[in-house]
């Protein structure tokens, strides 16, 4: 194995017991074994299992069922966002995030400081992977879905391992992973390790990161934009209008590529989905975010399981900002999928505080019920900032033109390999 390989698996293998803490068991950690294996092994393996609805309980869904690679690893246009498959008890509660340029997320922090960008300033909570920023590496996110009920369901890692060993790759998977003299699949814990580890050195391959947008092709000087994304680009990155760019930043830094996100966390009170009944009960009583339901309030940030998050109210209603890379291909939009399009969301921003009878419902008495997927004690902590706020006489930052002029600079966003009109060019 070459050096730099070599130092790259082991890189790998030294966070693989700790992240595997929110596994329904503690497996020991993950071993290499002389040149195995291998990076191409593991992205190998990761790819072939990433697609293999056998290691789901009921046999019929993959990770890809969610995650389709021909949706830049995001829901295509047939999965329904949030997860549903005709069973009330597997409902989804959150839209089905893109697994696409993740792996820049990094570790969640409570108080993120950049003393380049922000000069020391404190960011606030910063970092994770899900919705809620409750795991910290690809590994961790990707036993969530194994052993949930909703999901995959396997009931324990021996119940996984057999699907493993039954798989069409599973030659491949002892070769790779078993010690010396040894069957991997004699350690079931041994083998969930693996398929972690696995799925995120398959996730670190290039097509979850080709960066390879018109807008990218564009800041290299290789395409051009419309007037009308230009405008919407001005728009997005002025201050006093869209402010896009505080969240989701859209220039080079120190020679990388603008990921569009600062992965912080931020309240913006997304409507209630039309389809759930109203909330019961206040912030207080209410579930692990992950686990809100029905009538129960996804609270978010203050609801991950994090330490010490749960007793400050200034995190519920906190979600982590999304990529806008390939934003145009979601059909569910928020944390919640409360909107279905592109163009709603960016209204969303422009006319919650101005016309919020657009986006929440009416009370009995009339009187709208802003902020209706949010307990009344989270309404404090919402974000009030450009562009919700208001100009002077209560007009709304941006108009319908200009709504339209960040749609069309957004859907300059979307990868090469899942731009449809690019590919009809």
């Amino acid at each position: 194995m070459c050096p730099v390989r070599a130092a790259a698996i082991a890189a790998l293998l030294a966070g693989a017991a700790l992240a595997l803490a929110a596994a329904p068991m503690t497996p020991p950690q993950p071993r290499a074994f002389g040149d195995r294996p291998s990076v191409e092994q593991l992205t190998a393996l990761g790819r072939a299992m990433f697609v293999d609805p056998g290691v789901s309980a009921n046999g019929r869904l993959s990770c890809a069922s969610c995650h389709d690679p021909a949706a830049a690893f995001g829901p295509n246009a047939r999965t329904p966002s949030p997860f549903a498959d005709g069973d009330p008890a597997h409902a989804g509660t959150r839209a089905i995030p893109s697994l696409r340029y993740a792996r820049f997320a990094g570790r969640f922090t409570e108080h993120a400081t950049d003393d380049e960008e922000t000069h020391g300033v404190d960011g606030g909570p910063t970092g994770g992977l899900t919705w809620d920023g409750r795991a910290d590496t690809a590994r961790e996110q990707a036993l969530i879905p194994l052993f949930d009920a909703r999901e995959m369901a396997n009931a324990d890692a021996a119940s996984l391992a057999r699907r493993v060993a039954a798989a069409p790759y599973a030659a491949r998977f002892r070769a790779a992973f078993s010690a010396p003299g040894r069957d991997v699949f004699a350690d079931p814990a041994q083998v969930v390790a693996w398929m972690a580890l696995a799925f995120e050195v398959y996730e670190q391959a290039p097509e979850f990161a080709p960066f390879d947008s018109r807008y990218d092709r564009w800041l290299a000087g290789r395409a051009a934009l419309s007037p009308a994304e230009l405008r919407g680009l001005a728009l997005y990155r002025d201050p006093a209008r869209g402010n896009c760019d505080t969240c989701h930043p859209s220039r080079r830094t120190g020679g990388r590529a603008p990921l569009f996100t600062d992965a912080g966390f931020i309240a913006v009170a997304a409507p209630r989905r039309a389809d759930l009944p109203p909330l019961a009960g206040s912030s207080a009583s209410q579930p692990l975010a992950s686990r809100a339901r029905g009538a129960e309030a996804d609270l978010g940030l203050c609801r991950s399981g994090r330490p010490g998050l749960s007793e400050d109210p200034s995190f519920c209603g906190r979600f982590r900002t999304p990529t806008l890379r390939n934003v145009a291909l979601r059909t569910r939009l928020f944390h919640n999928g409360a909107l279905r399009t592109l163009r709603d969301a960016v209204a969303f921003y422009a006319t919650r505080d101005t016309d919020p009878a657009r986006w929440y419902p009416r009370n009995a008495d009339g009187s709208v019920h802003a902020y209706d997927d949010l307990p009344a004690d989270a309404a404090a902590f919402v974000d009030r900032e450009v562009p919700f706020a208001p100009l002077p006489g209560g007009r709304p930052r941006l108009d319908e033109r200009d709504i339209d002029d960040i749609v069309a600079f957004l859907r300059t966003l979307t990868d090469a390999d899942v731009d449809a009109p690019a590919a009809a060019r």
